[in-house]
């Protein structure tokens, strides 16, 4: 995502945090977000709520995000949470990070990142396969990532590498410009 957010400046970023009320068995000081999920999801914007160096939201800042935003949420406030996040979104595009909002909106584009060496796909990756439009293999091994790819989807979407990331930007901003034409 980093990558990403340098290769397109001032764009925002909307990291998203599934949470859950401490059914994972981790003590209270274990698990990170569980004291702040409610009745509805939470939405913390702007650096001073979503600075945190070492932290996703901080290296989305430090890549240049010119916004960031964290959906808190449990399983079943996703969809809300997406959208609110979303409305407070003002620049011209946004990166979102996961998978699980990719049922609730309709995206203009979506790259699955992964890592290689991985044997299987995780099946809340498969649900979405139908919905993306690139994958990102993040380390450098992608041959190994495009065998699994083919062989657990049915997607012939372009995968994308380290080596060839500036291929995937290019891809990306044809599908922006694309869009923008329609």
């Amino acid at each position: 995502m980093c990558q990403l957010l340098r290769a397109f400046p001032g764009w925002e970023a909307i990291k998203t945090t599934r949470g859950h009320y401490r059914s994972c068995g981790k003590d209270s000081e274990a698990c990170c977000v569980s004291h702040l999920l409610g009745e509805e999801p939470l939405i913390r914007s702007g650096r001073a709520e979503t600075y945190e160096a070492g932290k996703d939201t901080g290296r989305y800042w430090d890549a240049g995000a010119s916004n960031v935003h964290w959906l808190i949420a449990t399983e079943n406030q996703v969809d809300k949470g997406i959208h609110k996040a979303l409305e407070g979104v003002r620049a011209q595009g946004v990166f979102v990070e996961g998978n699980s909002f990719s049922q609730f909106i309709q995206t203009d584009y979506f790259v699955m990142v992964r890592r290689s060496g991985l044997s299987t796909i995780k099946g809340s990756a498969k649900a979405c396969m139908a919905r993306v439009s690139s994958v990102f293999i993040f380390d450098n091994d992608d041959n190994q990532a495009k065998d699994i790819l083919v062989k657990e989807v049915n997607n012939d979407c372009p995968v994308f590498s380290q080596p060839s990331f500036h291929m995937l930007i290019s891809h990306l901003r044809s599908a922006i410009a694309e869009r923008s034409l329609n």
